[in-house]
């Protein structure tokens, strides 16, 4: 058993650090506020990544009429609570949604869980439409026990932090919440843990975790969703 998990974590490791040089670089595209009454949607990278993880997706927004904004939230190794990335993505959208708009907010990995905080406990709720997770640890992944910073503690399973978000969880419908997850996941363990009782839970066959935000049959699943 030790030198299975010693092998998973080896394995999602590398996939990390693949992930991480996919991720490298910052986005060209120009980051200026939405017009108003524009559609908009926010995309939020994970772990070890950058807002240009999420430019294919949003450049599949973009073609479709959306301000697409992908921050980039920093430090991102887990460095600092996710409640501290969630305060960034506030500020974020505060400057960059007109005020009183609502938009629509996409968290990947652990910015699904950086959403969550921003929806239930800095007020996001009251500014968000649809709100859609794409293999997000709603209630943790063994993976974080490898690493032993703020970010990674708090996505343990059975953690303060995963507790409290879960105490409440059934606010997140105001939300239209859905969550999107794949069976093969080797960062979220056990995949299970994208799952939640109170969002539309959808399952992709995917064969690893950054597919889930580069998949064509993700990104037509996200639009019907943003659509509903």
């Amino acid at each position: 058993m030790t030198i299975a998990l010693i092998a998973l974590a080896a394995a999602a490791i590398l996939l990390f650090v693949v992930m991480r040089i996919a991720s490298s670089g910052q986005s060209a595209i120009p980051v200026e506020p939405a017009a108003p009454g524009q559609r908009v949607v926010i995309l939020v990278h994970g772990i070890w990544d950058a807002g240009v993880k999420m430019d294919r997706m949003a450049m599949y927004f973009r073609k479709r009429g959306y301000a697409a904004f992908t921050p980039t939230l920093v430090p991102n190794w887990g460095q600092l609570g996710l409640d501290e990335l969630a305060a960034q993505l506030a500020a974020f959208a505060e400057k960059h949604v007109p005020p009183g708009e609502k938009f629509d907010l996409i968290g990947f990995s652990m910015g699904g869980l950086i959403c969550r905080y921003y929806l239930q406990r800095l007020g996001g709720l009251q500014r968000v439409a649809h709100f859609v997770t794409l293999g997000a640890p709603h209630h943790g992944s063994m993976l974080a026990w490898f690493v032993n910073n703020p970010g990674c503690l708090q996505m343990r399973p059975g953690s303060v932090f995963i507790k409290d978000l879960n105490s409440d969880i059934a606010a997140l419908r105001q939300a239209h919440f859905a969550s999107i997850w794949t069976p093969f996941d080797l960062i979220i363990i056990p995949s299970s843990s994208s799952r939640t009782e109170v969002s539309r839970n959808f399952i992709l066959w995917l064969p690893i975790h950054p597919l889930l935000v580069w998949s064509p049959k993700s990104l037509r699943l996200v639009a019907e969703l943003l659509k509903a």
